[in-house]
């Protein structure tokens, strides 16, 4: 018997994740992810990630410290960010970053676990300065570099942006990043995984990741939102009369649903009323404004057909990240740059019990086929 996908299968054990979709709970390593979204930072969900517990305040300020050492990337590796082609997939400029940072890395291919942490810390650092100077640069603009005080979320809001978010939009990214900091053998960990059981440097692996997550399959649900709201902008449609319309076509409203959840997903309860707070604060909210208006009519018509449908955290990171200044392009290098907290706890794991990863294939193919001449063919 054959199972699509590996849909069901278990590949091993973990203590990172456990998710269980009909009751629409996501936990990190014991925590709740509400109550993690609400209380930590994402500095301590990485240690959380990394050690199985959560920080001490001197073990947070040490973390802290070493973040801010490895933030700033070689003129090197800017120089090489230069040479990508206009038009170059953020992804891409991305995935051949993080490969160029392992071939200046002395150390790369030392996998004992001292020298994956040192750097997986590095390469978790890096990724944000990575994704805005890439930015930036695209758009004739001079690499920010990352600021000294500020946490992940603070530091890449200000190199993306070139000035300080204010603590409202600070916040509302950094919960982000602890939504979407881990979510269990989701396709780009697994493929991280089977990357690093073959003994591959940690690099390697993390490029496998991000690979994966570039399809639109598995990381660009929120861009697909995106693209729906803009959608329904540009009709000059009554939003409500368009998501009736569309449902009666028979038409996917994206950001709605989940392949792991048949309850509400966890994560989208906090993103929403992170959402709400920038609405009170923002001049510009036409984006939120046009999701609630969705959610609204969503819920009216999951009501009168009888359907469970709930909007996932997708639905609302596109419209909070539009919000905040983000290109719709980038979504999904934000979700790398947070998922590879999650990849590399997942490393760590594979590393230290590492068995080749080696599944096999049921054969459906012809059989008993004897090999003609070729002037017979």
């Amino acid at each position: 018997m054959s199972n699509a996908g590996l849909e069901g299968v278990v590949i091993g054990q973990s203590r990172i994740c456990f998710i269980d979709g009909d009751k629409g709970d996501l936990i990190y390593a014991g925590y709740d992810i509400d109550d993690l979204a609400r209380n930590t930072s994402f500095e301590e969900v990485v240690y959380l990630l990394w050690h199985d517990r959560l920080p001490k305040q001197s073990e947070l300020d040490e973390l802290s410290s070493q973040l801010e050492a490895e933030r700033e990337v070689s003129d090197e590796i800017l120089d090489l960010l230069r040479t990508f082609p206009d038009g170059a997939h953020p992804m891409a400029a991305l995935r051949t970053a993080v490969s160029a940072l392992g071939m200046h890395d002395a150390n790369a291919e030392d996998n004992s676990d001292e020298a994956n942490r040192t750097k997986a810390l590095s390469i978790l650092a890096k990724m944000p300065t990575l994704i805005a100077a890439a930015d930036r640069l695209r758009k004739g603009k001079d690499p920010v570099a990352p600021k000294a005080g500020l946490n992940t979320a603070a530091n890449f809001l200000y190199m993306l942006n070139g000035e300080e978010a204010d603590d409202v939009r600070v916040r509302t990214m950094d919960a982000s990043l602890v939504l979407h900091a881990e979510h269990g053998m989701n396709a780009s960990t697994f493929s991280a995984r089977v990357t690093a059981a073959t003994l591959a440097d940690i690099y390697s692996a993390i490029v496998s990741a991000i690979g994966t997550l570039k399809g639109p399959s598995h990381g660009g649900a929120n861009s697909r939102v995106m693209d729906m709201l803009r959608e329904i902008d540009e009709s000059g449609q009554d939003p409500k009369e368009w998501v009736r319309d569309a449902l009666d076509r028979k038409q996917r409203i994206m950001g709605f649903g989940h392949r792991v959840y048949r309850a509400v997903d966890p994560r989208a309860t906090v993103l929403r009323e992170l959402a709400d707070q920038i609405m009170a604060g923002s001049q510009d909210t036409r984006w939120l404004d046009l999701s609630d208006k969705v959610r609204e009519v969503m819920a009216e018509e999951m009501e009168q057909r009888g359907k469970k449908i709930y909007p996932n955290v997708d639905f609302f990171s596109a419209s909070v990240y539009t919000t905040l200044g983000i290109d719709q392009d980038l979504f999904t290098t934000i979700f790398a740059m947070s998922r590879v907290a999650g990849w590399t706890a997942h490393l760590f794991e594979q590393y230290a019990d590492n068995r080749l990863i080696r599944p096999r294939a049921e054969y459906v193919g012809e059989r008993n086929r004897t090999v003609e001449p070729i002037d017979q063919r």
